[in-house]
This record gives C-alpha cells, structure tokens and sequence, in this order.
C-alpha cells in the first residue's frame, strides 16, 4: 500500500519534466549461460580481490529513502542496495554516488511494484482471478517496464504465499489457495516483471501464509509432506522462470525462525534446487531474531543469519554495524561473507547493471501510463470481475430500468489517486463508476450518485438518508462497498469478516427500501457474504481493479463485457469454518445426510459460500463426453484428456474449463480433488469446442514425510467443468512401466 504514495509523489513530480523525444528501450532480464556466465564468474572474482572487508559487508547493506538516509555510505562503498527511491531523479542522484565510488560497484535498486508502478492493474489477487496466464504476464510487464524507466532494476515481488486463510490481509498479494494455481500465477508474473527489465523476488520463503489465526507475522507449524505439494510449488515455479533473487519470511516454520533457517535457505534452495541468486530478509527481520528468542544480540544475529543463507539485510542496519566484527572475531568465516558477497555481484552482473546506463528524468515520462498499458489494465481488471451471484438475471442492466443510483465513497477515486499524466498530454483521472455508467447507459436514464460515507473507508456517514432516499426513488440501486484504508494489506488481519464500519448498516438499509440492490465489492480478501447472498439481487466481486477498474467494472454491469472472473480462494459462510478450501482430505466419518457422529457443523454448512475456482456468466456452459485417449497409462506416461464445452446461453462468453484429479485408493489419503489443469476459452453462443488437456502421470504424485516425492500405480478419476465441484467424469489407471 506504502506503493501507491511513492508513485503519486513520483507522477507528480514527472508533470514537471519536459516530454521526452524517445521511449526508453529496456531489455529483458534473465540469467546468462555457458561462456557469457563463465565470463560473469571470472569478473566476480577478480572484483572480490580487489574489495575490503568493509566494501564487501557493503555489498550486504540494503537502506531506504527516508530520513537517515547517508549518500555518503554509498560513496564510501558501504551500500550495495537501495529501496523507495520512485522519483527518478532522486534515483539518479544515488547512481551518481555511485560513480565516485571507489570501485563503482552499481546498486540494486528495489521497490515494492507490487501491481503496478504509474499504471495500477487489480491487485495480484485479483489478477488470479482472470485464471489467464498470459495476461497477468502482462500486467507484470508493463508493471516492470514502467518500473524500470523510473531506474528501478529490482521489484519485491511476486508473493507466492499459499494461504488458506482470509483472515490474513496480504492474501491479496498472492493467487489464493491453490499450488497449481499459484505455481501458474507465479510463473507469469516471474517472466513479465524480468521481460519489463526488472529481477524478481520470490516472496516470502516459506509458509508465511499459514501463520496460526490468519494473524500477520505469526508461527506456522507445516507437515514436511504439506510444505513439499502445496507451499513450496510456487517458489519452484518462480526459480524455475527465472527469478533471480528471493526474499525470506517473518515467521518462524515448525520453531525456526525462517531468517536463520539453514535447511531452508542452504540446503533446500542451494544445494538442492540449485538457485544461484541472493536472498534478502524482509524488512528488518534480522534484528528480530533476538525477539524470536534465538539470538542475544544483533551481533549474533547477523551472524545467525549469514551463515544460514542470508545474503542482504533489509533496513536492519545490523550487518553494516555488526558483521565486519564477527569476521574479526572469527566467528563468520571469511569464505562464508565472500559467498554472500559473490551471490549480490552475480545479480548484478547478469541484470547487466555494470553495463546499464544511470536513469535519464527526461525520458521517463514517455513510459508512464500508455495507451498499451491501460488496455491491458482494462482487460486485467475486466477479466478478474467474478460475479458470484445474479438473481432474475437482474445483470446486465435491463432496459426497464430508467433510474439507477450508484451508492458508495468507493465509486469514485479519492483525490489522491487522480494521477497526472506524466507524459505531459493532460490530466488522466482515473474514471469514476457513476460516469463510467453515463457513458454506456441510454440517455433515458437518469443516473443519481450519493456516496454515503465521509470517504472510501466505510467508517462513518457522510449522509445516510440521502442514499436510502435515492435508492427508495430508483429502479436499480448499485452499491459499491468493501474494504480499504487500513482494513487490508500487511499487518491488517481480522477476526471479523465482515464489511468493515458502518457499510453493513448502509447495505441492510438500501435492501429494506424492497428495491433491487446489486452489491459491487471491491476488498482485498474474500469477506462473508452470507447475509448478501440471500438479500441483494446481485454481487460483483473485484479485488481492488485498479486504474481501470471502475471503468471496467461500468462494462460487466452494462452488458458490454461479459464476467469471466473466478475465485482463487473459497469464500467462507462464516469466519469460523476458517479454514475452508477445495482440496482437503476425506475423513472416515464424511457428512453424508448431516446426522451426528458426522464430520460437520452443529450449526454451519461444511461447504463454502461460494467454492474455488467458481464465477457466474451472462451466457451458461455445458460439459459432455469427458474422454481419454488411453485408460492405461504409465507412471512416466502422458494421457490426453478432453471435454467437449458448449456455449448454451445468448451471448458470447468466456469459460474457465478445469481439471480436477483424484486418487480414491493410495498408500495415503488423497485430497477429494486437485486442480492439474485448466484452460480459458471463448465461446460464442452456440458455439462448441473440444478441450484437450496433456496430463502428464508424473506430476500426479506426492510427497512423503521424509520429503520423497511418490507417484503410486492405481486409479485416478477425472473431473472437469467451471468450478472445483466439476462433475463431467472419466477416469484413468496408472501403471508401473
């Protein structure tokens, strides 16, 4: 969130600059091979001999604009990183340190562009939303390539956190619930960032997610088994595309704070996966050690640290301060600091950093906010709308209706979100809903906003009445509610899933004027909607849609677009079925007619409000002659699956056809489904079209509890349809070679 101020101050400040003649060519990041990175080696070393002690604890310091920020630092080669340097000018001038250097190592230099940099795409959750790969490489790209042309050559992102848990608030950075989904999500968004000529870091290594109570920053206790086939994935995925850098999480895993887990960061990513990137702490969390009660002082805990895989302290301060002397002491080899210090030049060079010319202010602009960027920001948050649910077809906006009132703070932008155009071509807001509507509806309809709140929080009325009054007088009421301010994001976890302030007071007010109400959210976390879902007509779910996002959101309620979006995380019926997700195993004593001694609530529904993978259309689909091309397939083998899906409804749409596995008999118990594939088409109405699937019998294992992934011979359903309660079947049967 900290992003979205450091990108206005940076618009700003661009409005000022003169319109550059040129774009700014950026070219895509990515690791070298055979003698270019055997040419990269030989200059590390060389540049090693050549450092002091004190340059090369340097090249481990990561410090921030801000105050206390010392440029001198840099010129004294005391600084190998910077972050929240957004202005680029102010970018410049820390290039500029550099040169007076003694050896002019560059910096890396790192932000948050977590989605978005001038141009705002759907938060990263609602980016797996779309379930379409290609598009959020896209989002990253240009998040990367505008990024970039500010003198950004380093992003934090993308998380790849698996959570389960809405009640956590940076489930919004991830892709949800999923590991195959978030393997695919992390993986477009690893090549968008380094193709828009940014390095990646993979976040946050590992199980930060599944902190106990959904409470930020909190332990996490993960089966070997459970982190092997679903946490760790998505960070295989991200390495896999070619992330060059990963960060390490606050929390501890299974006791060990995960800053000082050696197994983790050496053993598994070093020496088993291979990575040859660095790895940096979050923000401060070395020094946090000491409260995690396994180092006495900072001294100890840089030293815990860098010889657990810690390559770069994050704004801590304590390697600048302390690791010089623990080398001294003896007490941190030397060859362990090289190590460290030869992993940050390795970025370096392969970013081609020592190459790369500083950034130029006056060119900037010509990237920021283009035309090319805001179509796919449209298109991402148009893509990520999910519409969970439509009564009487009350959407799109019929006819009949002749006057509509939008109710909401949140249907306009506040004022500190109406970015300049930083190329100089006039002033860009962002599109508000209420005239995002008037451009689409007819002129016989008479369209009243009232924003009901004093501003987008939700927190407190600005004038309750006059918005129960407008929605009393109108055809169709259109309320746009959910969370922001302070109720999503880092350290922003709830116990209460409800919509925050005084919006559930508004929302039962407008329902009780008997007119249709549809409830337009736009929150970082799936909320419990049990009380909506039976009383308002229809709900649109986004997840905070971006620059784009109210003129997209104007589109789907139009009928001029056709929802296509689906959840990437089950929506509880309530907080206290939390946890709740697809993929979870069978028990002995399943719910069958809800009778007691079952596995279920006394006083809940065991299943989700609305399940994983699940989003209404204006056009409905059907699924027939689910088939394979092969019953027997073996362990190494691939078995072709195909399901013929049909566009039954009036209009063109888009469907999310996907595969689920199960594996009823194993040495194990198996989850109830597994997603292993899925595929997003258009169909116009009518329309027909056979969908093939390659399912590759390897992939179709687990992990044991020592870590030894296992593919097991025997039965294998399949399911495919819209959501993960896909039920067009068919089946396959796995066989020793």
């Amino acid at each position: 969130m900290i992003l979205r101020l450091f990108a206005a101050l940076c618009l700003t400040l661009f409005a000022h600059a003169a319109p550059a003649q040129e774009t700014v060519a950026l070219k895509t990041v990515a690791w070298k091979t055979g003698r270019e990175a055997q040419a990269i080696e030989r200059r590390i070393e060389a540049l090693l001999k050549q450092m002091t002690l004190e340059e090369k604890v340097g090249q481990l310091h990561l410090s921030g604009r801000g105050e206390g920020f010392n440029a001198a630092r840099i010129r004294e080669g005391r600084m190998g990183g910077v972050m929240n340097f957004v202005v680029p000018q102010e970018v410049a001038d820390v290039q500029k340190a550099v040169r007076e250097s003694r050896l002019k190592i560059p910096l890396i230099i790192g932000l948050d562009a977590v989605h978005g940099f001038s141009t705002y795409f759907p938060l990263p959750l609602g980016q797996a939303s779309t379930w379409n790969p290609e598009l959020i490489e896209q989002a990253a790209y240009w998040t990367g390539r505008e990024a970039g042309a500010a003198g950004i050559n380093w992003t934090f992102a993308p998380m790849v956190d698996v959570s389960r848990d809405p009640r956590w608030g940076r489930v919004l950075e991830g892709a949800g619930e999923d590991a195959y989904l978030g393997s695919v999500v992390a993986t477009a968004r690893t090549r968008g960032y380094q193709r828009g000529g940014v390095a990646t870091t993979v976040k946050h290594f590992v199980g930060y997610g599944a902190g106990e109570a959904g409470r930020d920053y909190n332990s996490t206790w993960i089966p070997t088994s459970q982190l092997f086939d679903l946490y760790l994935p998505p960070f295989k995925a991200s390495f896999d595309a070619g992330s060059m850098t990963a960060m390490a999480a606050f929390n501890a895993l299974n006791g060990v704070p995960t800053t000082a887990h050696r197994d983790l960061l050496t053993g598994l990513l070093r020496q088993t996966w291979g990575f040859k990137g660095f790895v940096v702490s979050d923000f401060g969390s070395i020094t946090e050690l000491r409260l995690h009660g396994i180092a006495k002082d900072d001294a100890e805990a840089a030293r815990k640290a860098l010889l657990a895989g810690i390559d770069m302290d994050m704004m801590g301060d304590v390697y600048d301060k302390h690791l010089a002397g623990e080398v001294k002491a003896g007490r941190v080899p030397m060859k362990a600091l090289d190590e460290a210090v030869r992993r940050v030049l390795r970025v370096k060079f392969h970013l081609g950093l020592f190459e790369r010319p500083d950034v130029d202010p006056a060119a900037a602009p010509a990237l920021m906010q283009t035309q090319e960027a805001r179509e796919v920001a449209r298109r991402a948050a148009r893509e990520g709308t999910i519409l969970l649910k439509n009564a009487n077809e009350t959407l799109p906006i019929a006819p009949s209706v002749k006057r509509l009132v939008v109710i909401g703070a949140m249907a306009v932008p506040e004022a500190e979100r109406v970015w300049t155009d930083p190329a100089g071509l006039g002033r860009r807001a962002i599109q508000s809903l209420p005239d995002a509507l008037k451009e689409r509806i007819g002129a016989g309809v008479e369209l009243v906003y009232e924003p009901a709140f004093t501003k987008n929080c939700g927190t407190e009325f600005a004038d309750k009445d006059a918005a129960v009054r407008a929605a009393a007088a109108s055809d169709l009421v259109i309320a746009m509610l959910g969370e922001d301010c302070e109720f999503m994001g880092e350290a922003a976890s709830r116990t209460k899933l409800g919509l925050p302030g005084v919006q559930q007071e508004l929302l039962e007010a407008l329902v009780a004027t008997g007119k249709p109400v549809v409830l337009v959210l736009a929150t970082g976390r799936p909320l419990v909607l049990t009380w909506a879902d039976e009383h308002v007509a229809a709900i649109v779910q986004t997840f905070h849609g971006g620059t784009e996002g109210r003129a997209a959101l104007a589109e789907i309620l139009t009928g001029e677009a056709n929802p296509s979006g689906r959840t990437p995380m089950s929506f509880p019926r309530s907080v206290g079925q939390i946890p709740v997700y697809y993929d979870h195993l069978p028990t002995g004593r399943p719910q069958k007619i809800r009778q007691r001694y079952e596995s279920i609530y006394m006083d809940e529904k065991n299943e989700p409000l609305y399940p994983f993978g699940f989003g209404l259309s204006y056009s409905r689909f059907a699924y027939a002659n689910p088939r394979v091309d092969r019953a027997r397939v073996a362990t190494n083998g691939i078995a072709e699956v195909t399901v013929d899906v049909t566009n039954t409804g009036a209009r063109d749409g888009q469907e999310v056809v996907q595969l689920y596995i199960r594996q009823p008999v194993a040495t194990r118990s198996r989850p109830v489904r597994e997603l292993k594939g899925f595929s997003k088409i258009a169909l116009k109405a009518g329309e027909t079209r056979s969908v093939r699937f390659r399912l590759e019998a390897a992939k179709l294992g687990y992990h044991d509890d020592a870590g030894r992934y296992v593919v097991e011979p025997g039965r294998f359903e399949i399911y495919l349809g819209g959501s993960s309660l896909a039920d067009a079947k068919t089946a396959i049967e796995l066989v020793k070679p």
